[in-house]
């Protein structure tokens, strides 16, 4: 009688077929449930066909929770945090190189050389001190054919409310910018042009590389604008120059290494000092706005 029952103490080739089917239906059942179906009781209502996610803000203080999930949307790429700058290294290139063509008056070739020459030329006259150093003569100019490239591109964590939000980015800048030019300096001692040093050099970029810092413009901002900046502390990018120099009218020295480091170290101050640049927001503010906005603050810092 005891035949007449399924299971046993002494399993036969039946109950090990049956337990296995039963064992491959309840994976199947776990499976389906827990990788591919949906939670009723997670989702009360779902519709059978997909529908793309839309941002609304119903009022003011969810339109503050929809632009901050938006940019974590924006700046996450898998489940790395990180979005891929492809896309904007293509317009900055465009953009960089609008600029070098009106730089060369829509001229190409040596003609479009000489009109770059000139206008560098005459900037920097405009900015030299004429106490120290005779005019400048510049001889040739390379604009350059490459743009400043962007990666990384990643959302700031903020620590308060109250600070506007940031976009960290690293940016790596090589390409054959240089220019060359020749002038003398002053030499005011004993009295005012008691000598003059001629100089003739060639300063070529070799490398530019920081991460930078982004600031969306703010839609109440009286004057919006876009800002960029470099991150605390200012000192902390790369800048890699190649400088070839000759100093001296008659016995001349050659790549004199301390001017290099000079003149580094002037133009490193130079980015130091400016630190932030603005970026005007055209139909919403004017250059001689922005630069009002930027001296109250300064005024109101000191």
């Amino acid at each position: 009688m005891a035949n007449a029952y399924i299971f046993t103490l002494q399993p036969t080739f039946t109950q090990g077929l049956i337990i296995g089917q039963f064992s491959i239906l309840f994976l199947l059942v776990v499976v389906l449930k827990y990788l591919f179906l949906d939670s009723v009781s997670d989702q009360p209502y779902k519709s059978s066909s997909y529908q793309p996610r839309i941002l609304r803000a119903e009022d003011e203080g969810q339109s503050a929770l929809g632009v901050e999930e938006l940019q974590a949307n924006v700046t996450r790429d898998g489940s790395s945090g990180i979005e891929s700058a492809d896309w904007i290294n293509i317009l900055l290139h465009q953009v960089v190189d609008a600029y070098r063509t009106k730089l060369r008056g829509d001229l190409p070739g040596a003609e479009g050389d000489e009109v770059a020459r000139r206008r560098v030329e005459q900037f920097a006259n405009k900015i030299r001190p004429a106490a120290f150093v005779d005019p400048i003569k510049v001889h040739t100019v390379d604009l350059g054919v490459s743009a400043p490239r962007l990666s990384r591109a990643r959302s700031r964590p903020l620590n308060t409310p109250l600070v506007d939000p940031q976009i960290e980015v690293d940016m790596h800048y090589t390409d054959t910018i240089s220019v060359s030019f020749s002038t003398s300096v002053l030499l005011n001692y004993p009295f005012p042009s008691f000598a003059r040093l001629p100089i003739s050099l060639t300063i070529s970029l070799s490398l530019f590389s920081s991460t930078i810092l982004l600031t969306p413009p703010q839609p109440h901002s009286p004057h919006p604008t876009v800002t960029v900046m470099l991150p605390s502390p200012q000192s902390d990018f790369t800048l890699d120059l190649k400088t070839t120099s000759l100093l001296g009218s008659r016995a001349k020295l050659a790549d004199v290494p301390k001017l290099h480091e000079l003149i580094t170290h002037q133009i490193r101050r130079a980015i130091i000092e400016k630190g932030v640049w603005k970026v005007v927001l055209p139909g919403l503010a004017s250059v001689r706005e922005v630069e009002e906005d930027i001296e109250k603050e300064r005024v109101g810092a000191v």
